[in-house]
């Protein structure tokens, strides 16, 4: 057995099984779940007629590098959405959903020497950690600064650390903050690959999903505003999940430098990961189109619109830059006892902070929040805003 895997951590969500394991929930009140992070809106119905339209693609085994129509779609909506430039041929590759090329693309970059670093934020989506990991590097986890709207505390960074790091991963908008990084953040970060030689692996599956007028900046705009056409060390991964709400699917790409391309394709060969050809007519369908991407998002704004103020009552939270999650302080301090108490009386669920996080230094960043998931219709997640607010002021915080 890989002597690797004992170095995992269980799941959030075991976690949270076991924290509730001894609880019986409130039966005066019928359950609503804001603990998980899946999309729950309804699956477009041209994605739908897409997959029904194309059976006969199961009749053959799928190239691992994808269509060209497909990279041809993919490449496209990155030009409309944010007016950069890619080669289909070379920039561009279909993968299984974020989460499988995130964990793939690690064990692509890393060596496999002992003291190699990968760098995550901290909280984090769980997959960079068991990426790190399995693919034998050490992970130093690098603080969100929530005096700085969440911000990744990079200057934290040992110069000795930096010399070790292969991989570094960034989340913008951020699981669980929403925090979007900003442009100086991102130069900041291309100055440091460039010094030391560590690629940056850019997670944006939330980046349609966001409440002002402008969005969210990605990995490659930003690289060409700063004048890095070629995408040096640098590779995006996005998703149709959350923007299409079809987590089933599993279809997602990624893009940037070519000379991380070739060898994730090369990998991904052997990984045998390829795409479906009935999936990847769906997906070009859905990366085709725009108008269900902007009801989705539509939907989501009036959710926070309606919940923020509402939770805002009572708890230390605030709209997030994007995303569909609230990342909220809790009175007390103690996430956990808040969630299982919530959970006691009033069957509301949450995720508590502290299970998104690692300790450092004798401090969890995650500790003494919760992440509330906004992901079902507007009526449930407004009442359970007001079932959070009851449950506040009912217990005197």
């Amino acid at each position: 057995m890989n002597p690797l895997l004992s170095k995992l951590h269980p799941y959030p969500f075991e976690r949270l099984r076991v924290l509730f394991s001894d609880l019986t929930p409130s039966p005066n009140w019928s359950p609503i779940s804001l603990g998980i992070g899946e999309p729950r809106h309804a699956t477009p119905p041209l994605i739908i007629e897409a997959l029904c339209q194309h059976t006969d693609a199961l009749a053959a085994y799928p190239a691992t590098a994808g269509s060209l129509a497909f990279r041809q779609a993919c490449a496209g909506w990155v030009q409309r959405r944010y007016d950069v430039t890619l080669n289909p041929e070379t920039q561009v590759l279909p993968v299984n959903g974020s989460r499988e090329a995130l964990f793939a693309f690690a064990q692509t970059v890393l060596d496999g020497q002992p003291d190699s670093v990968v760098l995550s934020p901290n909280p984090f989506y769980q997959i960079y950690e068991g990426a790190a990991l399995l693919g034998q590097a050490q992970i130093h986890y690098v603080s969100s600064l929530p005096r700085q709207n969440f911000a990744v505390d990079w200057d934290s960074v040992a110069p000795a650390v930096w010399q070790r790091t292969q991989l570094v991963f960034v989340c913008s908008p951020g699981n669980p903050t929403g925090a979007v990084m900003p442009l100086s953040e991102w130069q900041k970060l291309f100055d440091l690959s460039d010094q030391y030689g560590f690629v940056l692996a850019s997670d944006e599956c939330y980046s349609e999903i966001y409440f002002g007028d402008t969005p969210p900046l990605g990995g490659l705009q930003a690289a060409q505003l700063l004048g890095r056409n070629d995408f040096k060390n640098l590779i995006s991964f996005t998703s149709l999940s959350k923007r299409s709400n079809v987590p089933g699917l599993r279809s997602g790409f990624v893009a940037g430098d070519a000379a991380l391309i070739a060898p994730f394709l090369r990998y991904r060969t052997y990984h045998g990961s390829a795409m479906g050809g009935m999936v990847q007519e769906a997906s070009i369908a859905a990366w085709n189109d725009e108008v269900h991407v902007q009801a989705n998002r539509a939907l989501y704004k009036a959710k926070f619109e309606q919940v923020t103020p509402l939770l805002a009552q009572v708890l230390d939270v605030a709209l997030p830059d994007a995303g569909f999650y609230l990342w909220a302080a809790v009175p007390g301090g103690d996430d956990e006892a808040f969630a299982r108490d919530l959970l006691a009386q009033y069957n509301v669920t949450v995720l508590p902070g502290r299970y998104l996080a690692r300790e450092v230094n004798g401090i969890n960043p995650g500790q003494g929040r919760i992440r509330m998931a906004l992901v079902a219709q507007p009526p449930e997640c407004l009442e359970a805003a007001k079932r959070i607010v009851a449950f506040v002021k009912q217990n005197h915080f």
